[in-house]
């Protein structure tokens, strides 16, 4: 939880007020003037902001609206002597949750906190949903309203202001760079670099030394110092994307990170202090890779602490539409094709596709139609989709073979299938029958002569 910042110029009551929010749980910052506050609030989030209204300096007021404009979700209580209610109730007109009048009553103030404190709590529900929010502080929206995906940028907001590490997982295409983008922006790092790295896009040998970098002389070639992306990060965040490929070597050097925050360079012999939150991402099973000996269990132990699963798109409803929508309008800006839309068929296409390659296809799938659209309508031959294939999962083993076309019209692909159950049939059963003709007939309750064209149109006559 974010603390509560406290400005107060009197040492003395601010010093009081500071061990009266602390043994109500909460964790408290100090600051000594307004001047102070707002170096502050420029700086981190905080939970409330309670300020005294007249210091030396920057006044409460002052405090109030650069609390505002750095987050206005932030809510403020303001501490007023006698005789400055008009200018308290003022400041309230700007954004000022409350105000309370010196001396101040202790259990009131503990229940302004309370009230204000969940007042913020249900401003900031979904924020990475919010459009608004994304625009102002610059971090990338997540566009969705179905239940797993507010759960899961919930879960974002409530990890983000640590500095645990988070662990992203899902099938390739989900958006899990996104989710790591938002950590960070959600972060108090969120002023200082995001640094990724694609551990299967980098050949194994050179994993190491885009990690860490090396020192001069470290290997032939190799005439100065290069900075690896764990410098890089320094302050900021580390994303490593594909985390499963990460070869066994590197992950040990990369637990010597996580526990004891240092690491050294290819070719070094000095340990380097790092201050880095660690953001990993993988489509692979990790649990099944520490059984394989292709991941330490240490490390996954390490990374596992808090562990998010970004749903695939065929399992958010109509989210496929509401990002369908979201790209389409992109697309009509930077094409310069105002008015862009999907007729009735192709809204149907688009929920009917399984998305294989999730967002990120259906992102490429926009951006294709929005190119080649010759009018203001997509229509769902435009969409370019591969024909809608049944999950395996719905099918019976073995019913169909995997590489069994779907291509073509309902009629076309039923009587293709048809022909595959039917040979499939007539060949186990002539197999049971010891390849006798006549039982199999019987068996399969038709005529001799209606068999011996079925056999002779499934290539089983001999």
């Amino acid at each position: 939880m974010d603390p509560l910042l406290l400005v107060e110029d009197k040492n003395e009551l601010r010093a009081m007020l500071r061990k009266a929010l602390e043994r109500a749980g909460y964790a408290v910052e100090e600051a000594p003037d307004g001047v102070a506050a707002i170096q502050k609030v420029r700086a981190r989030r905080y939970l409330v902001v309670i300020t005294d209204l007249k210091m030396p300096g920057a006044s409460g007021l002052d405090v109030l609206r650069e609390t505002k404009s750095a987050d206005p979700t932030i809510p403020v209580l303001l501490l007023t002597a006698f005789g400055s209610v008009e200018e308290a109730v003022t400041a309230m007109k700007e954004g000022a949750f409350d105000f309370l009048q010196k001396p101040v009553d202790l259990d009131h103030l503990k229940l302004l906190v309370q009230r204000a404190a969940q007042q913020q709590e249900l401003l900031r529900e979904n924020l990475l949903l919010r459009e608004e929010y994304s625009t102002r502080y610059g971090f990338p929206r997540i566009v969705g309203e179905h239940a797993s995906i507010r759960e899961v940028s919930a879960q974002i907001q409530k990890v983000a202001g640590t500095d645990s590490t988070v662990l992203l997982l899902g099938e390739s295409g989900t958006g899990k760079e996104l989710f790591a983008r938002a950590v960070h922006h959600l972060s108090p790092r969120r002023d200082k670099a995001f640094v990724a790295l694609n551990c299967a896009a980098i050949p194994e040998t050179l994993v190491e030394n885009e990690l860490f970098g090396h020192e001069r002389g470290a290997f032939t070639g190799a005439q100065a110092r290069k900075v690896g992306k764990m410098d890089l990060a320094h302050h900021g965040t580390l994303f490593l994307d594909e985390m499963g490929d990460l070869p066994l070597a590197i992950q040990a050097k990369l637990l010597r990170v996580l526990e004891e925050r240092r690491f050294e360079r290819v070719g070094g012999t000095q340990s380097i202090d790092v201050d880095v939150r660690i953001v990993v991402a993988t489509n692979r099973n990790l649990q099944k890779l520490v059984q394989e000996k292709l991941f330490r269990e240490d490390l996954f132990f390490r990374i596992s602490a808090v562990p998010m699963t970004i749903p695939p798109l065929r399992e958010r409803g109509a989210d496929v539409l509401l990002l369908a929508h979201h790209f389409l309008d992109k697309f009509s800006r930077e094409f310069g094709k105002p008015g862009l839309e999907l007729s009735e068929d192709a809204r149907a296409r688009l929920q009917e596709y399984r998305w294989p390659g999730n967002v990120r296809e259906l992102q490429n799938t926009l951006e294709r139609a929005a190119i080649l659209a010759d009018g203001l309508t997509i229509r769902a031959d435009s969409l370019q989709l591969p024909p809608v294939k049944p999950d395996a999962a719905q099918l019976p083993a073995g019913l169909l073979p995997p590489e069994f076309r779907w291509e073509g019209s309902l009629e076309e692909v039923t009587a293709r299938a048809v022909g595959h159950v039917e040979r499939a049939l007539l060949e186990a059963t002539l197999r049971d029958c010891k390849w006798n003709k006549t039982r199999t007939a019987e068996v399969l309750d038709i005529s001799p002569k209606t068999l011996l064209a079925k056999l002779r149109s499934a290539g089983l006559e001999e």
